[in-house]
C-alpha cells in the first residue's frame, strides 16, 4: 500500500468514526482504557525502583540489575511479533486482559520471594521472561483500541500519554515511600494490585466493533499465521519513515535508553539512596505531563519532525546524571528529558495510527515494537559490563551524546521530516 493509499484509508477511517457520532475523545469507554493504561503505568514505574533497591539490598550489583530488566524486554521484543498477529485473530480486549491477570500472579510471587527474603537472580529473571511474554500479548492491542474509541486519534493518545504521565510522577516516589518504610517486597506487591486495576477497567470496557473491510478473516494452521506474518513484514517494509525511524531506534535503545535506565537507578539509588530516586523519576514524569500536555495543543503538519526536535530534549538526563550532579539537577535534566521523549512518543504514536489501514494496524504495531525494543535488552545487557571497564558516569556521557546524534539522524531522513499527518480530524473552534 502506497502512502497515499494510507492516507486515503485513515481519512476514511475518520469520517466513518465523525459519521457515527464517536466522541472526539471522552466517553465512558474511554475512561475506562485510560484509568486502564495510567494504573498500569503507575505500577510499572514503580519497579525500576523495587529492583534496584531489592537486588542491592540482597548483595547483587548494577550487572544484575540490568539483566532483571533485560530478561523482560528481551522476551517482549522477541515474542510482540506474534502478539500483532494474535491481536489480529481474536478479541484484543480478552488478551489484554488475560495478560493483566497472568502479571497479577507473577509480581505476586516476586512479592513473596522479596518478602522471605529468598530472593535468587534466575527466579527474578524468570518472571521477567514470564512478564514479557504477557507484555507481547497485551501490547498490540493498545494502537488498535485508541482509534476505535475516538475521532481525535492525537488527542486520544495525548490524553493516554498525560495519565501515564501522571502515574510516573507518583509511581517512583511511592515505591521510595515503601521501598524506605517496608520494603522491596511492598512494592511488587503494589504493582501486582495495579494489574488487577487494569484488568477490571477492561473487563468494563466495550470496543465498538471494527468495520467489516476492517476486519481479518483468519485462515487455520501455521502457513495462515505465517502468511499474516508475512504480509505485516510487506506492509511494514513499504514505509520507509517507519522503518527508517526503528533503524535510528536500534541505535537509541542500545547506546541511549538501554545503558540509561539500570545505570541511573544504581547511580542514584548507590550514592543518594531509594528516595532520591524516587525524587528523579517523579520529576521525569513531570516533564512527561508537560510533554503530554503539549502534544494535545500543537498540531503540527509534520509530526514526525516536530517530535525529532523534542527528542533533542533528552540530553539532560543521562549527562547530569553522569557528570555526578546534584539531585535538583539531575531533577531537572530528567524533567526537560521527559517533555521531550512524551512529544515525541504522542507524535509518533498517532503517525503509526493514522498512516496504517486498520486490518494491519495490530501487526504492524508489533514490528514497530519489536523494533523499537529489540536493542534495549543488550544496551541493558552491556550496561554493567561497560560501567565495571569504562565507569558509569562515563557510559551514561557517551548516551547523552548518542541521544544528540539520534535525533540529528531522524531529521536528517527525508522520508521521516518530511511526513505530512494524514488524520482528518479538526478540532472544533
Amino acid at each position: 500500500m502506497t502512502g497515499t493509499d494510507a492516507q486515503h484509508d485513515s481519512t476514511t477511517r475518520g469520517a466513518r468514526l465523525s459519521e457515527a457520532g464517536a466522541p472526539a475523545v471522552w466517553s465512558r469507554d474511554f475512561a475506562l482504557f485510560f484509568a486502564a493504561r495510567a494504573v498500569a503505568r503507575l505500577g510499572d514505574t514503580m519497579l525500576p525502583v523495587a529492583l534496584a533497591a531489592g537486588l542491592l539490598e540482597h548483595g547483587y550489583g548494577a550487572g544484575a540489575v540490568g539483566l532483571a530488566m533485560a530478561s523482560t524486554a528481551a522476551a517482549f521484543a522477541g515474542l510482540v511479533v506474534f502478539g500483532g498477529v494474535i491481536a489480529d485473530r481474536f478479541s484484543t480486549r480478552r488478551l489484554m486482559i488475560g495478560a493483566d491477570l497472568v502479571r497479577l500472579v507473577t509480581q505476586s510471587l516476586a512479592a513473596s520471594l522479596f518478602f522471605t527474603g529468598q530472593v535468587v537472580l534466575w527466579q527474578v529473571c524468570a518472571i521477567g521472561v514470564v512478564n514479557g511474554v504477557a507484555g507481547a500479548v497485551f501490547q498490540p492491542g493498545v494502537a488498535s483500541t485508541v482509534p476505535r474509541l475516538a475521532a481525535d486519534i492525537q488527542g486520544a493518545n495525548g490524553a493516554i500519554r498525560v495519565a501515564e504521565s501522571a502515574a510516573q510522577l507518583a509511581g517512583p516516589a511511592v515505591a521510595g515511600l515503601l521501598v524506605g518504610f517496608a520494603s522491596p517486597g511492598g512494592v511488587f506487591a503494589a504493582h501486582a494490585g495495579t494489574y488487577a486495576a487494569s484488568a477490571l477497567c477492561l473487563l468494563l470496557l466495550r470496543l465498538p466493533p471494527l468495520p467489516e473491510g476492517a476486519r481479518v478473516r483468519a485462515g487455520r494452521g501455521i502457513r495462515a499465521f505465517r502468511a499474516d506474518l508475512v504480509q505485516g513484514w510487506r506492509e511494514f517494509g513499504s514505509r520507509p519513515w517507519l522503518w527508517g525511524v526503528i533503524a535510528v531506534w536500534c541505535l537509541y535503545m542500545i547506546a541511549v535508553y538501554g545503558p540509561t535506565v539500570p545505570l541511573v537507578a544504581t547511580e542514584v539509588v548507590q550514592h543518594h539512596g531509594p528516595r532520591a530516586y524516587g525524587l528523579v523519576n517523579s520529576a521525569l514524569g513531570a516533564g512527561t505531563v508537560v510533554g503530554g500536555v503539549l502534544a494535545l495543543r500543537l498540531r503540527p503538519h509534520r509530526m514526525l519532525r516536530a517530535g525529532a526536535v523534542a527528542l533533542f530534549a533528552f540530553f539532560g538526563f543521562p549527562a547530569a546524571v553522569g557528570a555526578g550532579l546534584g539531585v535538583p539537577a539531575m531533577a531537572a535534566g530528567a524533567a526537560v528529558a521527559g517533555a521531550g521523549m512524551s512529544f515525541w512518543g504522542v507524535m509518533w504514536a498517532t503517525s503509526v495510527q493514522t498512516q496504517v489501514p486498520a486490518d494491519v494496524l495490530n501487526r504492524i504495531h508489533a514490528y514497530d515494537v519489536a523494533g523499537s525494543l529489540a536493542m534495549m535488552p543488550v544496551g541493558q545487557a552491556l550496561a554493567g559490563p561497560a560501567a565495571v571497564t569504562l565507569g558509569a558516569g562515563h557510559v551514561l556521557l557517551v548516551s547523552a551524546a548518542t541521544s544528540v546524534a539520534v535525533a540529528t539522524a531522524l531529521l536528517a531522513i527525508p522520508a521521516i521530516r518530511d511526513l505530512v499527518r494524514a488524520d482528518a480530524y479538526t478540532p472544533p473552534h
